[in-house]
């Protein structure tokens, strides 16, 4: 079992509405938060705009940031881009969402 620190202040739920995978991301971040008891306030974003995008530094859609960090290192400097994400799992399969497991991590 993966604990969750006590230091989670901030998580990050960014998205396009043009995205289909961003519903299935948010219900697996909340369902990996309330497995793990973990109380924390889910800032759920939309981004609209490629300025939007520019300025934060949406790599695609869906993002999670913990704390400022991308769940996913590997896929957080991607250009800034209204498009949906692709995220790499630990097996080397490409996904629309990003593991539970990389959730946990970023949690941990």
């Amino acid at each position: 079992m993966v604990g969750i620190s006590a230091s989670v202040r901030k998580i990050e739920f960014l998205y396009s509405a043009e995205c289909p995978s961003h519903p299935e991301a948010l219900a697996l971040l909340r369902d990996v938060l309330e497995a793990r008891s973990v109380e924390a306030t889910v800032e759920v974003r939309e981004v609209r705009t490629d300025e939007e995008a520019r300025r934060l530094s949406f790599p695609g859609s869906p993002t999670i940031r913990v704390n400022g960090t991308d769940v996913d290192a590997s896929g957080a400097d991607g250009r800034p881009t209204l498009s949906c994400r692709v995220y790499r799992l630990a097996d080397g399969r490409f996904s629309p969402v990003p593991a539970r497991a990389q959730l946990e991590r970023a949690l941990a």
